[in-house]
């Protein structure tokens, strides 16, 4: 095969994935980005985000000379296809996919690509954006044909490279036959090993994202949900989740109760989502009470901290065990730990934190914490300590040194990491979610609020329990 001339615009998460992914798969990528610092750190070997394997992949690429990377749109002039790869981050008025940046790439790749080259959004964006772009082309080169397609990512944050290169599934969404082939050209690679390609029409591919990332956002919400009934009815959520999980219709993942979904693609994609459908007069009810409910456990979370300690937290050194929203990333968007942290100190505790990646992310959001790069260190003196995201070296902790380093042996359980039996022969008083605890917890149950004009409205009664 030979290998396609690539561009991709934007070297964050996706971006720098699919760089260096392309380049894997043996075309020649060049990685495009205003930022210069992050264009240098690259140049230089650097890598600015932490994902398993990605830093092995990009040298492989920069060694083999398939990957390079430059701050110069016009660098991007001899390629075959340009990917747009950059943020859409919800906009603070109204939640919508802020589209700027998208807009902003599309013109300049307009002014600078050959006749036949194919911009693709790799973005995740609403539907009929690629119509957008596709005006943005004619307007900035009339008379010239670039064409435009989808292309969406399926990426989860700890194992992008294997979501990559092992796909369940390719989706590529084209209103005309040359970008078609152009993409099916380029992930011949994957085709080519029986990784299923899916065609579409674009404003099809632009949807299955969103859907994808509302219909897993909404599971996890659900056995969220059914966690907290086990709780009030004396049942376990890891059986109830093993009983629905075994169900092929259902299966397993995504059935893991926690303190609420979080990072970079659910909450913004979700919301996205829901402001989409009310554009076209759709409602879509089981969404908007998915992000409200969401949105809403993730401060009821310290409700419980709370309540376990028997409402008497100001003073107390709370250890918290893991910042970022899921394990092997450094992504602290809209973590869970973050309203915890934040309710926890408003009520006076004393907060310390570990994480093994998060801390210099989290530094840039939390204030008045203190951290900590080893979890016996963040927890000495502790009144408790609770478990927020199930890293490996905080599922494998010594709970024999812990105990002996912590003034009292609360540990609160929010990932259900060890079985509180277990703990419990290391002097522990283990509290968790999804199974009764010591005591119940009466926890006031918030009706989302949605549709209102302020979507949090619903948090103000978790938040005015803390004044």
């Amino acid at each position: 095969m030979v290998g396609k001339k690539l561009a991709v615009v934007g070297t964050g998460y996706v971006g720098l994935v699919a760089g260096a992914c392309f380049a894997k798969m043996g075309h020649d990528v060049i990685c495009v980005d205003i930022d210069a610092e992050r264009i240098v750190m690259l140049q230089r070997g650097g890598i600015p985000i932490y994902e398993p394997g990605l830093e092995t992949l990009v040298h492989e690429g920069v060694a083999a000379g398939r990957l390079t990377f430059s701050t110069k749109i016009a660098d991007a002039a001899p390629c075959d296809a340009a990917f747009i790869a950059v943020g859409t981050p919800p906009r603070k008025t109204d939640g919508e996919a802020d589209l700027s940046f998208v807009y902003e790439c599309a013109r300049e790749l307009a002014a600078v690509l050959k006749p036949g080259a194919v911009i693709v959004d790799k973005s995740t964006v609403p539907v009929g954006t690629g119509d957008a772009v596709e005006r943005i082309v004619r307007k900035t080169r009339p008379g010239i044909t670039i064409h435009v397609a989808s292309n969406p990512e399926f990426l989860r944050e700890g194992s992008a490279i294997g979501d990559f290169m092992e796909p369940d599934r390719i989706v590529i969404g084209c209103n005309d036959k040359a970008s078609e082939d152009t993409l099916s050209a380029i992930y011949a690679p994957l085709q080519a090993k029986g990784y299923r390609l899916i065609k579409t029409k674009r404003r099809s591919a632009e949807l299955i994202k969103y859907a994808a990332n509302a219909f897993l956002a909404t599971k996890i919400t659900f056995i969220n949900e059914m966690a907290d009934l086990c709780e009030a009815v004396d049942a376990d959520i890891a059986d109830v989740a093993l009983g629905m999980g075994t169900d092929s219709r259902i299966g397993p993942q995504f059935l893991q109760a926690g303190p609420g979904y979080g990072g970079s693609c659910f909450p913004k994609d979700t919301l996205a989502l829901v402001r989409t459908s009310q554009e076209f007069g759709v409602h879509l009810r089981i969404v908007e009470e998915t992000v409200a409910a969401n949105s809403a456990r993730k401060r009821r979370m310290a409700l419980k901290v709370r309540h376990i300690m028997h409402g008497k937290v100001e003073g107390k050194k709370i250890s918290v065990l893991g910042l970022t929203f899921k394990a092997d990333t450094d992504d602290m968007r809209d973590s869970p730990s973050i309203p915890l942290i934040e309710l926890l100190q408003r009520a006076g505790a004393d907060v310390h934190a570990y994480d093994p990646e998060g801390i210099e992310q989290a530094k840039k959001i939390l204030k008045d914490v203190t951290y900590h790069l080893d979890p016996y260190q963040c927890s000495q003196g502790a009144d408790a300590v609770v478990i927020m995201t199930d890293w490996e070296s905080i599922r494998h902790i010594d709970l024999a040194m812990l105990s002996s380093v912590m003034r009292s042996h609360l540990l609160i359980d929010l990932r259900r990491v060890y079985p509180p039996e277990e703990a419990a022969k290391y002097g522990f008083t283990v509290e968790t979610i999804g199974r009764t605890g010591l005591e119940p917890h009466p926890i006031a149950q918030f009706e989302p609020q949605f549709m209102s004009p302020d979507i949090n409205a619903f948090t103000r009664k978790a938040e005015e329990e803390f004044a």
